[in-house]
């Protein structure tokens, strides 16, 4: 039995991981939430891992406010890179393989075709910047890594934009949504999918595991605007919505005006299919 531990439970891609658990009866999940594993505190971190002694380790914790980081820069610095070198740490005193949830934000936005493992990370904002440093302080702790960056998700779990704009149409008449910021919304179910691919293709025998950085989303690239319509398109909601600039909403934090990623590298290594971001969107409704 393969053992997994998953760290933030609670969060989004944490109980999509849950969803999807009772798939892989061949893995040993154990969840736990940030009060129960703290990244931030080694303490935490070695009786966790002295308890369940993981093969693989899929760091799910984040700060994850963009916002909200811009004001608080050292509490996501803490969480989002010392927090991942912690875990890097532990998973080399335990010898556990590390799956690590990065972002899209570590890129300035400024390509007009998509983004490679290989482009030069330039983030623009405090949460793009931590979790740039958070990768290179895994890189720097262990080598027995997989980081994972993915884009836009959103799912039945949690806070995000699709139930954001769910609830704004429950609330409002018209809606102006930002057309000028260009990426691809991915499902959290098939992110936790995804990482659960990278375990199976590590474990089968007579392989050698290819460690290192991947990009994983969904398939097709639209902008806010664009996701905002399928929605409501998808949920018959009957609702305005009004294409606006990026200046027309502005936020503390800078976006990418375009994050779209090549998941060439991914596809080629790992056993998963490909699925659009419309097709995926319009499944999780019939869950």
């Amino acid at each position: 039995m393969v053992k997994v531990l998953v760290t933030g439970a609670n969060g989004q891609l944490g109980q999509a991981l849950q969803f999807v658990a009772p798939q892989y009866p061949g893995m040993a999940f154990s969840f736990r939430s940030s009060r129960e594993l703290d990244i931030t505190d080694p303490v935490s971190i070695h009786t966790v891992f002295t308890e369940i002694a993981p093969d693989f380790c899929i760091n799910a914790a984040a700060y994850t406010a963009v916002d909200k980081a811009e004001s608080e820069p050292k509490m996501a610095y803490r969480i989002n890179a010392e927090g991942a070198r912690n875990m890097a740490g532990a998973c080399r005193d335990f010898n556990t393989v590390l799956l690590h949830v990065s972002t899209d934000f570590v890129f300035d936005g400024t390509k007009k075709t998509p983004y490679t493992e290989d482009d030069t990370p330039n983030p623009q904002s405090v949460y793009g910047q931590t979790k740039w440093e958070g990768e290179r302080l895994i890189k720097e702790t262990w080598p027995k890594h997989y980081i994972v960056r993915t884009s836009w998700v959103y799912s039945q779990f949690g806070h995000n934009f699709l139930k954001t704009m769910l609830r704004l149409a429950d609330e409002r008449d018209q809606l102006g949504v930002v057309d000028d910021q260009i990426g691809t919304p991915t499902n959290a179910v098939d992110l936790a999918q995804a990482l659960v691919a990278i375990i199976e293709k590590t474990i089968l025998p007579g392989k050698d595991a290819v460690f290192g950085t991947y990009h994983f989303s969904n398939e097709g690239q639209c902008s806010w605007y664009g996701f905002a319509h399928e929605i409501f398109h998808v949920w018959h909601k009957n609702i305005q919505l009004n294409p606006i600039n990026t200046e027309a909403y502005p936020t503390p934090a800078k976006r990418p005006a375009y994050s779209v990623m090549e998941k060439g590298r991914f596809f080629s290594t790992f056993t998963l299919g490909r699925k659009d971001w419309k097709d995926s969107l319009r499944g999780m409704f019939f869950i």
